[in-house]
């Protein structure tokens, strides 16, 4: 058994070798094509000609993510400039060798060791470009491209009824990201904004960037978020009235919950999941009230129950039931996203700047893309729709608080 599985082996070893010496030879048979084109055959003068040989210069072209070296025949214009080989060309493109370094980077590989995840080469093959300066280099630029694409694609055509905003920390640097669900039930990473803090200037400069790129203001727009007053003033600021506020149920009971002993946090809990999920806003208000007098004892858990109390029970106002209340009921949908942000960034150790930030976390919003399927309720969105506009139409936004709770 142990004597099949090493001629296995040894032959897979010998079929990668005999592939990659056969190749590069092929490769050569079709760089001396390009300059019999270009020049003519060998020893037939031909007084027409456009360009002569000149001899061979060290060369290099892109194999199994990394620079192997060749030899590159040269060709001179009769007024003695250089002329490229076509084949040449298309086998010394950097996209390949970019994009190898950004999928072994997703998939938790290593600058450093990003040559062992590559296929060896036969001893007598040169290769190049494996170093990690170099694969980061290709990361940065790879990325860098796709982050600007990322923050300018326009949203004009598209129409997201839901905005989900919550930040992620790298380090010193915090990342407010934008989710968007369209009428379908689709999601979309639409923006990201970096910053010290997750403070009103940086949701702001999330926002705005999001209608400078299309996105309409005047339409009736739920937004749901962890609870931070600075996306609360920027949501206001910019999309004023046509804008209703639902504050996560998780954070909610989070934050009050933290504020009590070990012995009353899983009664609190219970007790706030079961206003929640009362049939009227007036019936969750009235209990949610009577949980906060009970916990008279520990102002810090009353008071926090207490704020934002109107914007826990906006899916109530709006007659949101079933699966599609769950969906929007907390900010879950954006915190899977931040799963993959951390599992993509797992290997960085020290964050140097805001836009190496930005770079990580566009490349793990894209992976993280490529898995979305459509929301729990879909089905239940149109209906959704129509509550959300008479809503915005009646003009009582983000409803109106008692006495008692302010």
């Amino acid at each position: 058994m142990v004597r099949n599985t090493q001629l296995l082996v040894d032959t897979r070893l010998n079929l990668l070798e005999l592939s990659v010496n056969t190749g590069l030879e092929v490769l050569g048979l079709m760089l001396e094509e390009d300059r019999k084109r270009l020049c003519g055959r060998k020893g037939y003068p031909d007084p027409d000609r456009q360009a002569t040989r000149y001899g061979y210069d060290d060369g290099s072209v892109v194999l199994g993510g990394r620079r192997v070296a060749v030899r590159k025949p040269r060709v001179r214009s009769m007024a003695g400039e250089e002329v490229p080989l076509p084949t040449y060309q298309g086998f010394n493109r950097e996209d390949p060798l970019a994009g190898r370094a950004l999928e072994q980077m997703i998939l938790g590989v290593s600058a450093r060791n990003f040559p062992r995840s590559l296929e060896p080469l036969p001893e007598t093959v040169e290769e190049k470009a494996v170093r990690r300066s170099s694969v980061s280099r290709r990361f940065i630029a790879r990325i860098q491209a796709q982050l600007e694409n990322f923050l300018s694609s326009p949203l004009g055509d598209r129409d997201f009824p839901v905005l989900m905003l919550d930040g992620k920390g790298f380090g010193d640097h915090t990342l407010v990201i934008a989710l968007g669900l369209d009428a379908q039930g689709h999601k979309e990473v639409l923006g990201v904004a970096e910053g010290s803090t997750e403070n009103e200037a940086v949701c702001h400069r999330l926002l705005a960037n999001l209608v400078d790129r299309g996105l309409s203001v005047e339409r009736a727009r739920l937004f749901v978020i962890d609870g931070g007053k600075g996306l609360r003033k920027a949501i206001r600021g910019i999309f004023g009235d046509w804008a209703l506020v639902h504050r996560c149920h998780l954070h909610k009971i989070r934050n009050v919950v933290d504020h009590l002993p070990e012995g009353k946090r899983i009664w609190a809990k219970m007790a706030m999941r079961k206003a929640y999920a009362s049939e009227t806003p007036e019936r969750a208000r009235r209990r949610l009230l009577d949980l906060a007098r009970s916990l008279a004892d520990h102002p810090g858990a009353a008071a926090s129950l207490r704020e934002g109390l109107e914007e826990t029970l906006t899916l109530l106002h709006l007659g949101v039931r079933g699966a599609l209340a769950r969906t929007l009921a907390s900010t879950n949908p954006i915190e899977n996203l931040m799963g993959t942000l951390e599992r993509v960034s797992r290997n960085v150790k020290r964050w140097r700047h805001g836009r190496m930030a930005l770079r990580w976390a566009v490349t793990g919003l894209l992976e993280a893309g490529k898995t979305f399927r459509r929301v729990k309720g879909f089905r239940e969105i149109p209906a959704f729709l129509q509550a959300l506009e008479s809503h915005i139409a009646s003009g009582k936004v983000d409803g109106t608080e008692t006495e008692e709770v302010a």
